[in-house]
């Protein structure tokens, strides 16, 4: 098995192939991009941008590594890596983007995992500058893209898998980027993901009934897989991870925090659903 970058990236200004030129990408208009000395490169045009410092700060990037690191949430990764294997032609290379990666636990759990025949060029993309900034710190073999998922910096039909865990899927996006045949492994939170924790911060929480997260337009459903088990935080540490590396940290008030912070142990059920769709070629 070798890992290798994924390089069929695309200028995100004019869509050209870009081409890596020493220390830069460039496309044949001229747009050029330097690659930072940690190994990643910004494709996420100023003018694209929402915010001067768009997703996850430095802070809650160091808590999901903290947390994602201590394996607590390992089953959902192995779950994740059966997905993305599963098929995985013999002795060809996988072409595999994690869109939305943070800090790019998956990606290297995907690089563990792969077994002899099966080679991979990865790409990890987030909008967050301090997630990619991280995953490359950790893993020099991959391609770590500041990007956003609405204006992939990539090649169109040049993808064999996507993963977008826990995050915000653009499927016509998706869809413009996979090859016919190519897999989108998508992971959500359930209805009773982390309801002890919600149950705590906030006054009250709503009794929701099951989604079904109907297959987008371009694509077929595979298979869908819940991943339910039950976790358990010893001390304030994990816990303060926990709820800062997801988006309620920043929903719940301050007594809800508060009382998540007077906490030294913590029992929580973790309910996810895992869903595969396969891209259709057109006309199908």
């Amino acid at each position: 098995m070798t890992i290798t970058a994924f390089d069929a990236l695309a200028c995100p200004l004019d869509g050209a192939a870009l081409q890596r030129e020493s220390g830069s990408w460039r496309c044949a208009s001229g747009h050029n991009f330097d690659v930072a000395r940690q190994g990643y490169v910004h494709l996420l045009p100023v003018q694209k941008k929402r915010s001067l410092d768009p997703g996850d700060s430095k802070v809650m990037v160091a808590a999901r590594q903290r947390f994602l690191e201590a394996g607590y949430y390992q089953p959902i990764a192995e779950a994740v890596l059966r997905a993305t294997l599963d098929g995985a032609p013999a002795s060809t290379t996988l072409n595999c983007l994690d869109a939305g990666c943070g800090e790019g636990y998956y990606l290297r759990q995907l690089a563990r995992a792969a077994g002899e025949e099966c080679s991979l060029a990865l790409l990890g993309l987030d909008i967050s500058k301090w997630a990619v900034l991280a995953a490359a710190r950790e893993d020099k073999r991959p391609s770590w893209v500041v990007g956003s998922n609405a204006n992939l910096p990539v090649l169109p039909a040049s993808l064999d898998r996507i993963l977008c865990l826990f995050g915000f899927p653009v499927y016509p996006e998706f869809a413009r980027v996979l090859k016919p045949g190519g897999k989108l492994i998508q992971v959500d939170t359930g209805q009773d993901h982390l309801r002890e924790l919600r149950e705590i911060i906030y006054p009250e929480i709503r009794s929701e009934s099951k989604k079904v997260t109907p297959a987008p337009e371009g694509f077929r459903r595979v298979a869908s897989e819940d991943v339910r088990f039950s976790l358990h935080l010893a001390g304030a540490e994990p816990i303060a991870d926990l709820l800062a590396m997801t988006p309620h940290f920043y929903r719940a008030n301050a007594k809800g925090r508060e009382r998540a912070a007077a906490l030294n142990s913590l029992s929580l059920t973790v309910d996810v659903c895992l869903h595969t769709f396969e891209r259709v070629a057109e006309g199908d």
